[in-house]
C-alpha cells in the first residue's frame, strides 16, 4: 500500500508554496531526443527546453480555480493520445509530483504562477494568450502546465497540448503565445442553401480547435435574417439556433446573430425600431451578445417610407449614412445599457469596398467608435490586401476596419461550379497592425470550405509567421485524419481545384500549378527532349493520371468526415473521369511515339471521359449559381485536347 502511494500525485491540503523535486533515482532511463512539433496556428514562441517526457499509465489533472468542462475534455483526450490509461483528477497542486501531473489555470493565482515557475513558463499577459510549458521532474515524473490570460487562453492551450499530443510523444518544451488580431473566425455570408446545423455544429467545433472566437450567422437566403427580419422566428428554428449557441460557447465562440433589415427599413419608424430590438432581444434570450446589422446589398438611392424622406432629406450617399449612423448608435447603446462590457455590435455598410472617400463614408463616420465595422478590401473579391490598403480604409471608416474576406466564397458567377481551395495567401504580413480581425466568407461546402479558412484563421492568429504552404498541407493532414496517403490525394484534389477567381475576369490564383509543371515538363520533352526525356516525362505523367485516378477512391476510405465526402462528391466523380482521361492520354503519347496505331484509341478514351467530366453538376439545391462542375479547367482539359496534335500520327 506505502509503496503504491508512491506513484500517486496527492493532493495537498493546503495550496502548493514550492514544489519539491525528488532526487533522481540511479537508473533513470536517458532521454528521449525530442523534435519541435508542428502547432496550427503557429505560436508566437516555441522552444524545445528539453527531450522526449515518459508518461506514465496513470495521471492526474489539476485544475485551479474554475473549471472549463471542455478544456478537461481536450486535456483527457490528450493524454490517452499519450498512452495514459487512468486520470485522477485534484484541485490542488502536488507537492512532490511522482506520475505525470498537468495543471490546468486561468488569471493571476499564485499556485499557478509557482507551478508555472517550475517548469520554465511565465504567466501570459494578453487577453487570450496562453503558456503551455512542460518538463521531466528529477523523478522523470513530467509535469506539464497549461495556463491562460483568461478562460479562452486557457482553452487554446488545451487546444495546442491535444495537437501535440497526436504524434503519440510529448517534449520538454515552453509555448507562450497569443493571438495578433482580437476577431477571428468566418461569417456565414453567402447567397444559396444556408447550412444545416450539423454544418454548423461542425464548423464551430473547426473554429475552435484553431482557436477561432467568431462565427457570424448571416446566411442571405435566410427570409427571417432578410426579406421578413421583422417576423419572428418559428420555434424549432429558434431552438435549433439556441443549440448552435451552446456549443458554440463551449468552444469559444462568439455566436453572432446578423440581421440585414436594409431592403424594407423604415428608419424612422418606431414600429422598425422596435421590431430589430424584438429580434436581438430573442438570441439574447439564447445568451447572445453580440449582434450585427447588415447594410450591404441595398441601394440608397431611394427610401422605404416616405417618413425617412420627411425625417432624412432626398435619399442619397450622404443622407443613406446619417440613417444607418443613427440606427447603428442607437441599437449600440441599447446593447450596452443592457449587457454592460459584454455588448458587441458589428456593421457591414452599403461601400463595404475599396477605402475611396465618399459622402456616405464621411456621414457613417459618426458610428459610435465601439462598433465593428467590415470591410471586403479593395474589391468585392480583393486579389491581395495589402497594409497600405488598410491604411487606407481606416482613414475613410474613421476606425481600423474588421475585413470581411470574400474567400473561399463561391456564390458568384465566375465560381460557378468550382470549390475554392488554394491556399489562404496573398494577404500583407503585418496586417494585424492595420486590422480588427479577419472573418472569412466560406462556400455553401463547409467541410471543403476549411482548407481556405484554415489560412485565414491562422493569418488572423499569427500573420508574421503564416506560411500558405504549411498551412496547406496541415488542412488536408486534418481532413485525411492524419493518413499521409489520403493527405497526398487530397492535395491533388485542392490542386485541380486552386483557381480563385475574381469578379473580373483574372483570377488571383491560378488554376491547377502542380499539374501545370507536370504537363508543361511533358510538351517541353516532347517538343525539345531526347528520346530518352519523351519517355521519361511520359512516365511521370502515367504515374500521375493513376494518381489521379485512385485519388478519390482513396479519399473515400481515408476521410472520416461525412460531411466533406457529401459536399466533395461531384468533384470527386468529376476527378475519376479526368483522371481516366489523362491515363488514356498519356497511353496515346506513349503509342504514338511508337508508332503505334492504338494510339487514337486511347485517344478516343480521352476524349469519352472528358465527356462524361464535363457532363457532372454542382449538387442541386446548394450552391448559387448552379453550374457543371469544373476541374483543372485551362489546364487538364487543354493539354488533353491538344495532346493528339503534340506526336506525329
Amino acid at each position: 500500500m506505502i509503496r503504491s502511494l508512491l506513484r500517486v500525485c496527492i493532493p495537498l491540503a493546503l495550496p502548493l508554496v514550492a514544489i519539491i523535486p525528488v532526487p533522481a533515482l540511479a537508473d533513470t532511463a536517458p532521454v528521449a531526443v525530442a523534435t519541435l512539433p508542428q502547432v496550427m496556428p503557429q505560436p508566437a514562441a516555441m522552444a524545445l527546453t528539453g527531450g522526449t517526457l515518459s508518461i506514465d499509465k496513470t495521471a492526474t489533472i489539476v485544475v485551479i480555480g474554475p473549471e472549463d468542462r471542455e478544456v478537461v475534455r481536450l486535456t483527457r483526450e490528450a493524454l490517452a493520445l499519450l498512452g495514459v490509461q487512468r486520470i485522477r483528477t485534484a484541485r490542488r497542486v502536488p507537492r512532490s509530483p511522482s506520475e505525470t501531473c498537468v495543471v490546468l489555470g486561468a488569471g493571476d493565482v499564485a499556485a499557478l504562477a509557482t507551478a508555472l515557475r517550475t517548469v520554465g513558463g511565465t504567466p501570459p499577459a494578453v487577453p487570450e494568450g496562453y503558456t503551455l510549458a512542460s518538463k521531466a521532474m528529477d523523478n522523470g515524473a513530467a509535469l506539464i502546465v497549461l495556463a491562460g490570460r483568461d478562460a479562452d487562453g486557457l482553452y487554446y492551450a488545451g487546444q495546442t497540448l491535444k495537437q501535440i499530443a497526436r504524434r503519440g510523444t510529448l517534449p520538454a518544451l515552453r509555448i507562450e503565445d497569443r493571438p495578433r488580431m482580437a476577431v477571428r473566425g468566418t461569417i456565414e455570408g453567402f447567397y444559396g442553401a444556408p447550412w444545416s446545423l450539423a454544418d454548423r455544429l461542425a464548423h464551430v467545433a473547426f473554429l475552435g480547435s484553431l482557436k477561432a472566437n467568431t462565427y457570424v450567422y448571416s446566411p442571405k437566403d435566410d427570409p427571417f435574417a432578410r426579406d421578413r427580419w421583422r417576423e419572428p422566428y418559428p420555434a424549432a428554428t429558434l431552438a435549433q439556433l439556441g443549440r448552435l449557441v451552446t456549443a458554440a460557447r463551449a468552444q469559444h465562440v462568439r455566436f453572432t446573430y446578423a440581421i440585414s433589415p436594409g431592403p424594407s427599413i423604415c428608419y424612422s419608424d418606431p414600429a422598425d425600431l422596435a421590431a430589430l430590438k424584438r429580434k436581438f432581444g430573442a438570441f439574447s434570450e439564447l445568451g447572445v451578445r453580440s449582434f450585427y446589422i447588415a447594410y450591404d446589398d441595398i441601394a440608397y438611392d431611394k427610401w422605404n417610407c416616405e417618413a425617412d424622406r420627411a425625417a432624412l432629406g432626398e435619399p442619397g450617399k450622404a443622407a443613406a449614412g446619417r440613417a444607418q449612423a443613427g440606427l447603428t448608435n442607437t441599437i449600440m447603446a441599447w446593447l450596452a445599457a443592457r449587457d454592460g462590457d459584454e455588448a458587441e455590435l458589428m456593421i457591414v455598410p452599403t461601400e463595404y469596398y475599396d477605402a475611396l472617400e465618399s459622402p456616405y463614408k464621411a456621414a457613417l463616420r459618426a458610428v459610435d467608435p465601439r462598433v465593428l465595422v467590415q470591410w471586403t478590401g479593395t474589391d468585392v473579391v480583393p486579389p491581395s490586401i495589402a497594409i497600405r490598403d488598410a491604411k487606407a480604409a481606416t482613414k475613410a471608416f474613421g476606425r481600423k476596419t474588421l475585413l470581411w474576406d470574400n474567400y473561399p466564397v463561391n456564390d458568384f458567377e465566375e465560381s460557378s461550379g468550382r470549390l475554392l481551395m488554394a491556399p489562404y495567401d496573398r494577404r500583407e504580413p503585418g496586417l494585424a497592425d492595420q486590422l480588427n480581425g479577419i472573418l472569412a466568407n466560406p462556400m455553401n461546402q463547409e467541410a471543403p470550405s476549411r482548407v481556405a479558412v484554415t489560412g485565414s484563421v491562422a493569418f488572423s492568429w499569427n500573420d508574421r509567421d503564416y506560411n500558405p504552404g504549411k498551412t496547406w498541407v496541415w488542412a488536408a493532414r486534418e481532413l485525411a485524419s492524419g493518413d499521409e496517403a489520403t493527405a497526398q490525394a487530397l492535395l491533388l484534389l485542392f490542386d485541380l481545384e486552386h483557381l480563385a477567381p475574381t469578379f473580373g475576369s483574372q483570377p488571383w490564383q491560378p488554376q491547377s500549378p502542380g499539374l501545370a509543371r507536370v504537363l508543361d515538363t511533358v510538351t517541353d520533352a516532347l517538343a525539345n527532349g531526347s528520346p530518352q526525356a519523351q519517355r521519361s516525362a511520359l512516365q511521370d505523367l502515367s504515374i500521375l493520371a493513376d494518381r489521379i485516378t485512385a485519388a478519390p477512391a482513396t479519399i473515400r476510405t481515408g476521410v472520416r468526415d461525412p460531411g466533406f465526402l457529401s459536399q466533395a462528391a461531384p468533384w470527386l466523380d468529376a476527378m475519376g473521369h479526368w483522371g481516366k482521361a489523362l491515363q488514356a492520354t498519356s497511353a496515346g503519347l506513349t503509342a504514338a511515339l511508337a508508332a503505334d496505331p492504338a494510339s487514337a484509341i486511347r485517344f478516343a478514351k480521352a476524349a469519352s471521359e472528358v465527356e462524361a467530366a464535363s457532363a457532372i453538376s454542382t449538387i442541386p439545391g446548394t450552391t448559387r449559381p448552379q453550374g457543371k462542375v469544373r476541374m483543372g479547367d485551362g489546364v487538364l482539359d487543354r493539354f488533353i485536347r491538344d495532346a493528339p496534335a503534340l506526336v506525329a500520327n
